[in-house]
């Protein structure tokens, strides 16, 4: 006997044998590339695997990153990187992962192009290496503003409490440190979680309001303030039936003009009609007078301006968001709510008991909610809390 031929495998077993191969590796490959799919790394998952993989991420835009430790939060100079963070109010760079924007993706994702990302969750997908010598994400192969699916939580992370009451279609950790406070320790929770904001120039007000106010039956019109019009998006200006910029609280209360800063705030600027906008002033708010040409439902006097019953909540809670974000600590006045109608240029703004009977009779609304998304979304990346927590408006202010 041919020993040789002895060991050699059956023709019948061989094909078996690679039958049996090919079924258990083909479903193993699928596997693979399915769970590599649908896996998203959250930015500190990132910042711990810089070996030159490639990886998904999923964050918030923080800023344009122009060195290890520095990220320019407004006043960009280039398209060419931004810095993502796992919360929207991240301020610690070694928290943040600098994302290289190479020329395919700058005309959407630049901030100097787009500043109206910063806020916005961003998703993508590069190699995971050293950008400014520091934590990066380079080469891009894909991004997309939104979230790319449900990143896996950092096996150290410890649970974030969840907002109370409604949390809203936003990040449930960007109130994570008011939760369960009231009082002046709520209110400085408070104002550090909404001080951190892109700000607006005048100019950019204009274009701003007409996507924040815009008519949700007309997308080419927007909703005057006081007068509840429906009117042409490009019928802003100075004349007689034109929309201008409202400021709720009145500029002059404080003296803050129209610079950088409070006089910008998207948060309490809204379009009116030029007559009625003249008919308001600077006056404080308060019930009664007589009423206001253009504007149904609203009332003057000499020294107070009453508007219409539905958005008199409206009112009260872009008064509580200034008295909130802007408290003397950034070289603008300390603005404050008062009892008074007769508050001048002093950076107080009045009537408190009024403007709390307005904020709990009229709740804030679908407009009113949908506003506030836009404005953190697309424009200043902050929030007014008491239109997502108007609970806490008593909380503060009793």
């Amino acid at each position: 006997m041919d020993m040789k031929s002895s060991t050699r495998p059956r023709p019948g077993r061989l094909v078996a044998a690679l039958i049996a191969v090919v079924t258990l590796a083909v479903p193993v490959a699928v596997s693979a590339t399915s769970a590599s799919a649908a896996a998203t790394s959250t930015v500190a998952q990132a910042l711990a695997a810089q070996d030159g993989r490639t990886a998904t991420v999923t964050g918030y835009v923080i800023g344009q990153p122009t060195a290890t430790s520095t990220v320019l939060t407004s006043g960009y100079t280039a398209d060419t990187a931004i810095a993502l963070a796992d919360t929207a109010t991240e301020t610690g760079t070694s928290r943040m992962l600098y994302v290289q924007i190479t020329a395919d993706y700058r005309s959407t994702f630049g901030l100097l192009t787009n500043p109206s990302l910063r806020g916005r969750q961003v998703t993508a997908t590069g190699t995971l290496t050293a950008y400014f010598s520091h934590g990066g994400l380079k080469s891009p192969t894909a991004m997309s503003v939104g979230g790319g699916g449900t990143p896996t939580p950092t096996a150290s992370a410890s649970p974030t409490p969840a907002p109370t009451g409604s949390t809203g279609p936003y990040d449930s950790t960007y109130y994570a440190s008011a939760v369960g406070k009231s009082g002046s320790a709520l209110r400085t929770s408070l104002h550090t979680i909404i001080k951190t904001q892109t700000k607006l120039n005048y100019d950019q007000v204009w274009e701003a309001l007409k996507d924040t106010d815009q008519d949700p039956a007309n997308a080419n019109n927007v909703i005057l303030l006081y007068s509840g019009r429906s009117q042409s998006k490009s019928s802003n200006g100075g004349g007689a039936n034109d929309w201008n910029r409202e400021h709720v609280w009145a500029k002059s209360h404080g003296d803050f003009g129209t610079a950088t800063g409070p006089g910008t705030d998207v948060h309490h600027l809204r379009p009116e009609d030029v007559t009625v906008n003249s008919a308001r002033g600077n006056k404080d708010f308060d019930t009664g007078g007589s009423a206001v040409a253009e504007a149904a439902g609203s009332y003057t006097d000499a020294d107070s301006f009453e508007p219409r019953n539905a958005v008199k909540g409206d009112v009260a809670r872009m008064i509580m968001y200034m008295a909130i974000r802007y408290e003397g600590d950034d070289g603008w006045p300390n603005l404050e709510m008062n009892n008074s109608v007769t508050n001048g240029s002093a950076p107080y703004l009045g009537r408190l008991p009024v403007l709390l009977q307005w904020h709990r009779q009229d709740p804030p609304d679908a407009f009113e909610q949908r506003r506030n998304q836009r404005i953190y979304e697309r424009w200043q990346g902050n929030r007014n809390p008491f239109v997502d927590h108007p609970e806490w408006a008593t909380a503060i202010w009793g």
